[in-house]
């Protein structure tokens, strides 16, 4: 999606149009009010952009997605993009924007509570469309395929989490998150769990059970209308019941203002990890390449280590042909990872062990000690 909005930032200003005593309403009136505030909020909140008359704002699709849009002076209306009433654009427009000021975060941890933060990164300043790709692309990176070969020469393959589940929960999350504080969708990745937040909570008259029965209200009905065009969802509810079709409903978390779901890592996955590390790394490995993996491993264990690094502290003039083999079989049996996962080939390249690879260190110095 491109959008091309005036560059001149105001403050924003909000609709008086839904202004009225709500003191002199009867209840019943009044939850419903609220009901349709919440869901109308950043169609009715001007774009924090003057839109200047001679530059017409320019939302479109790729030609090849569009569906029932005629690409002309009146498809931002026919978007719901612009307030009524109004020469502006409202806030869903800023949203799909080439720049704003909302980002999607990623935050990475070394173990399952926020105190060891190794990796932060923001996916946004731009088109939710562009960003909610960009995060999808960093969702499969994470989501690691871990394989064992078996006795019969066949592989067993298992995804730490389930693939569909994950993409329907962020984009949910993105379509459904209330901006009008400005506060983004968060993903967070644990050394056991990755979860997704976002802000808002549960819309007022929709309860847990219909939520997570596949009853849906969207928050922000212009942003759905966008995101379904370009066939990233196909109908309400259907997200949340894909999601409970492949996890448990103890997965949702809600609050006041927050809506998360906590997706565990399959155990079937990681049961592959420490016996997939041996075969990948170790097995039918000479004696000396076995001692040098297990003595990067106990070099690891304490902090992350680039190649040269670890060369020095191993005793090497240089980084060898051995050494390179050892860290790529250790990185293939998901024992060690990347600090730099993006950029491979970085010379600030750095690596560290996997919650799998500091499961093995523990599990052996236990075997030692009872030894």
């Amino acid at each position: 999606m491109i959008s091309r909005l005036p560059s001149q930032p105001t403050e924003p200003q909000f609709s008086t149009r839904h202004n009225h005593r709500m003191t002199d309403m009867p209840l019943p009136k009044i939850a419903d009010t609220v009901r349709g505030l919440e869901r109308a909020v950043i169609g009715l909140s001007p774009c924090p952009f003057d839109k200047a008359p001679h530059v017409k704002g320019q939302i479109h699709y790729g030609e090849s997605k569009a569906q029932g849009f005629e690409i002309n002076d009146t498809f931002l209306h026919n978007l719901d993009l612009d307030v009524p009433d109004s020469e502006r654009l409202n806030y869903a427009a800023y949203l799909l924007a080439d720049t704003n000021s909302i980002s999607i975060k990623v935050a990475k941890y070394a173990g399952t509570d926020k105190c060891d933060l190794i990796e932060n990164q923001e996916y946004g300043y731009c088109s939710l469309l562009k960003a909610t790709h960009r995060v999808l692309d960093k969702l499969e990176i994470e989501n690691r395929t871990l394989t064992r070969i078996t006795g019969a020469a066949e592989r067993e393959q298992r995804r730490l989490f389930n693939a569909r589940a994950l993409r329907e929960a962020l984009i949910n999350a993105i379509i459904h998150n209330d901006y009008t504080a400005e506060v983004p969708p968060l993903v967070e990745i644990y050394a056991d769990r990755l979860s997704i937040t976002s802000y808002g909570g549960l819309l007022s008259g929709l309860s847990l059970e219909e939520c997570l029965s596949g009853r849906s209200m969207p928050r922000n009905r212009e942003l759905m209308r966008v995101f379904r065009d370009m066939e990233l969802v196909e109908h309400l509810g259907s997200g949340m019941r894909r999601i409970l079709s492949a996890y448990d409903s103890h997965i949702v978390h809600i609050s006041e203002h927050f809506f998360e779901l906590r997706f565990p890592m399959a155990s079937e996955a990681l049961a592959l990890i420490p016996e997939g590390a041996e075969s990948g790394a170790e097995s039918g490995a000479e004696s000396g390449a076995e001692s040098l993996s297990k003595k990067i491993l106990h070099l690891l264990r304490d902090a992350a280590l680039s190649k040269s690094e670890l060369s020095s502290q191993l005793g090497l003039k240089s980084v060898t042909g051995a050494l390179n083999r050892a860290v790529n079989a250790l990185l293939e049996a998901h024992w060690i990872e990347r600090t730099l996962p993006d950029k491979p080939q970085s010379r600030l390249q750095k690596y560290r062990l996997t919650h799998a690879g500091r499961q093995w260190m523990g599990k052996s110095d236990s075997q030692i000690s009872k030894a």
